[in-house]
């Protein structure tokens, strides 16, 4: 999948997302405020996720509770070499069968399973954003 949207568009590329992803594990690739927890927001509160949501940056895992489902919204960014991805028991969360949404995976890249979804946003300008979906 390749699409541009607008931010009216959101929960729109945000049910793409979910239709054609093949896995639960999504990481999601883009700079620094390309809207990539904005979309995560979006995508929990289509699986049912009740509660409110917001980027983990400092706590790095946040958990959700969705009916049927568990998720696990990542913030990497702060991960600075493999061994802190083990201290918070990364393996567990990525092979617990929840859905996994990673933000900044290249600090983890080589931690995570071969069958993910890749997720890449670019900023086109202020108001156009560019999604490719690669499973």
């Amino acid at each position: 999948m390749k699409k541009e949207y607008n931010l009216s568009q959101i929960d729109e590329i945000a049910e793409a997302i979910l239709a054609e992803s093949e896995h639960k594990i999504i990481a999601f690739h883009g700079e620094m405020g390309v809207g990539k927890t904005t979309l995560i927001k979006v995508l929990a509160k289509q699986l049912g996720v009740n509660e409110l949501t917001s980027s983990p940056t400092f706590s790095i895992v946040n958990e959700y509770h969705a009916p049927n489902d568990i998720l696990y919204h990542f913030d990497c960014y702060r991960i600075e070499n493999e061994e802190e991805a083990y201290d918070i028991g990364i393996e567990d969360y990525l092979y617990s069968d929840a859905w996994c949404f990673i933000e900044w995976p290249e600090h983890i890249e080589n931690l995570l399973p071969e069958d993910i979804t890749k997720v890449t946003i670019d900023k086109i300008n202020e108001k156009l954003r560019s999604i490719h979906l690669k499973n």
